[in-house]
Parts: structure tokens; sequence; C-alpha cells
């Protein structure tokens, strides 16, 4: 039996089921929620409310019936669109609801948006997210947030269920967005440089696999080698994270530095690989696939089932 003084959970809604979004709601599923859902494909939606929750065919609609209201989609224009967009979320959700956007955007435009919510009487955390799609459904994503203790107050056992850690940033938002791009910028310089050094050693005649080997148990490792060079012996580019999310994150990395005249020569350079790729036909296929820029290179064939 709950025990009565127990504050009742808050109701819980997710718009954007892609390869993050629908890991995030799955583990809120499994945290007890009766989770809301809404995405552009009503079919998935329904897929994901035919084991639990339940589908709304509109932000708005979805917005109506949540206190926690969680947006997983690809870019500020996309979140602009849950939030104001016809039959959108923001003149929908109920005073004293919360917002909480997990997309990689431009921190100026985050911290205004808290403004913008706050006319409406709704709240706000800035609260993009790190991990990939096996940690979002295992519920062990990394959580950057910022913003007032009365969104974290509803928010809070919401975050928890979703990650392995959350951090608090800071009173405001924009903070969590500043660390996510520092972050993107790590990502982003690790898979490219990566891709260069197993472009290399496969040109230069050293087999793949041991390439692999080796380097995933020498100093030069990282987490993104590790990672993405697996999909590249797999010969599989099927899209966890694309081209061209990296195409728009290093740029948000380059535009966060301009106003400060900031020089970011390994970040600039990594966009540009990425441009390359997406420039020739590969922006829809994972972001390892930013090796195959390299000319000459016999990268392995996929591997058959």
């Amino acid at each position: 039996m709950s025990d009565q003084n127990e504050p009742a959970r808050p109701r819980v809604g997710a718009v954007g089921l892609g390869a993050m979004g629908l890991g995030m709601a799955r583990s809120l599923r499994a945290a007890g929620y009766d989770v809301g859902v809404h995405d552009l494909r009503p079919e998935t939606a329904a897929d994901f409310a035919r084991d639990g929750g339940t589908a709304f065919g509109t932000c708005g609609e979805l917005a109506a019936a949540v206190d926690v209201l969680v947006g997983v989609v690809v870019n500020a224009a996309q979140v602009e669109t849950v939030l104001f967009g016809a039959e959108g979320a923001a003149d929908r959700l109920r005073p004293g609801s919360v917002f909480v956007m997990c997309s990689t955007v431009d921190p100026g435009w985050s911290a205004a948006l808290e403004g913008r919510l706050a006319e409406r009487g709704v709240l706000y955390l800035d609260a993009p997210i790190s991990g990939g799609a096996v940690r979002a459904a295992a519920g062990e994503l990394t959580m950057m947030t910022s913003g007032s203790a009365e969104a974290y107050a509803l928010a809070d056992p919401v975050l928890e269920a979703m990650s392995s850690t959350v951090y608090r940033l800071g009173g405001r938002a924009g903070l969590g967005s500043k660390v996510k791009i520092v972050n993107q910028l790590l990502a982003g310089v690790h898979i490219a440089a990566a891709a260069e050094a197993m472009a290399l050693g496969i040109k230069a005649g050293v087999p793949a696999e041991a390439l692999y080997e080796v380097i995933t148990h020498s100093a030069g490792n990282s987490w993104m080698f590790e990672n993405r060079m697996a999909h590249v012996l797999d010969g599989d580019y099927t899209p966890l994270s694309a081209v061209d999310i990296f195409v728009k994150d290093l740029g948000l990395v380059l535009d966060a530095a301009r106003p400060e005249r900031f020089p970011l020569p390994l970040a600039a350079t990594a966009h540009q690989m990425f441009l390359q790729a997406s420039a020739s036909g590969l922006g829809a296929e994972d972001d390892s696939a930013v090796i195959k820029i390299f000319p000459g290179v016999d990268l392995p064939e996929p591997v058959e089932a």
C-alpha cells in the first residue's frame, strides 16, 4: 500500500520517439509512469502505446494531459514547432507545468525560451542529453540541466527515471546547453579523429580488425573510437546519430564561439569533414560514415546476418 503522504507522481508526456526519445519513453514506462506520447509518425506512437501508455494525435492534446512534457526532437526549429506551431503545446500546458527540452540548441535561444514560456506561466528546464540510444533505453543517460528550483521540484523524479546522472548546473536556462555545446565539440572532434586514424591504418595495409583491437587496448583509444569504429568494422552505417547531426552540432559550436572571438581550429576542421561527407550524399548515414571521405580506403563490407 502506498504512503498517503507521498506526493503524487507527475503526469508525463514525451514528444519525439526517435532513437533517443523512444528509449527515454520506455525508461519512464519501466519506472511506472503512464506515459503519454506524440510523434510525427502516428504508427510509432501507437506501437509504443500498445505496451502501455497513451498515444496523442497532436502536441497540444498531449500537453493538456500532463504535468511534465519532455521534448526529444532534433533542433530548435522542431522545438519551436512542438511548442508554438499549429496545435502546439505552449498554449495547452497548464500554468505550473514544466517543459523539459532535451535537444542540442544554441544556448542563447534556450535562455530566451525560458522567458517565453514564463509569460504563459510554464516552467522550463534546459536539459540536453548524452549517452546514445542504448543508454537511453536503459535509463542511463547523462543530463546537463539548468533551470529554476520550481521546475526541478516537479521534474526531478522524471529526470531521475531517464538517467543515471543529472547534473544541475545553475538556476537559469542556457547553462545546460553551454555544457552540451562543449560536449559536442569533443564528440565531433573525437569521431573525426577516430575516422582519420582508422582510414590511415587501413590505407597503410593494417587489417581493420587488428587495428581496432590494438587501439582499443592502447592509450590512443577513446570512447568514440571504440564505439564508432565498431560500426566501420561491421560495415553498418545505419544511423544512430547521423552525419548531418554533427553538421548541425559543430555548426552550433562554431556559432557559440564566434561572439567570444574564440578560435576553434579542431572543431572547424571536424565540421568541414562532416560537411564534406554530407555533400557527398552521406548526411543520413551514421556519423561514423565520415570515414568515407578519405580516398582509396578499402573499408570492411557489411557483416552478413
